[in-house]
């Protein structure tokens, strides 16, 4: 029998600055900070459906970052709303932060801005756009475009 997943639960990130992090998560990212663990770990909420979404774990300031031709994960994408205009007013809150350099892209199945965290986590905001391109054509997901916001 196979395994029948119905969901991502949650996403844990190594981090070298607990405090660095979370606070880049809580106020330039916008989750919600729930519960904190024996000081090593903080855990997020997007929109309280979840216990936790993301959780940050601190491994230290002098932990090596993993090389870029390093097996590891690429980025976390988050989905921040359903409109352009979610994504054009996260750009500006992304530059009002002094987060850059963002690179923007258009995947035909949603419209993205990708940026890193703290410690080079790579993350993608995005926005949906019409389901039916992708049921209809479930490759348009391997699409990238420039995007303009």
């Amino acid at each position: 029998m196979a395994i029948n997943v119905r969901g991502v639960g949650h996403v844990v990130l190594k981090v070298r600055d607990l405090d660095r992090s979370a606070q880049f998560y809580r106020e330039v990212i916008g989750l919600k900070e729930v519960a904190r663990y024996r000081g090593r770990m903080v855990f997020f909420s997007a929109t309280g459906a979840n216990h936790h979404d993301l959780a940050l774990l601190e491994v230290g300031k002098h932990a090596a970052a993993p090389a870029d031709d390093a097996v590891g994960l690429y980025h976390v994408a988050l989905k921040i709303g359903d409109r352009i205009e979610d994504l054009r007013a996260a750009k500006a809150h992304l530059e009002a932060h002094g987060i850059t350099p963002l690179r923007l892209a258009d995947h035909r199945v949603s419209k993205s801005i990708y940026l890193t965290d703290p410690d080079g986590h790579g993350l993608e905001l995005f926005v949906d756009t019409d389901p039916a391109i992708w049921r209809e054509n479930p490759a348009a997901v391997a699409t990238v475009a420039p995007l303009e916001l």
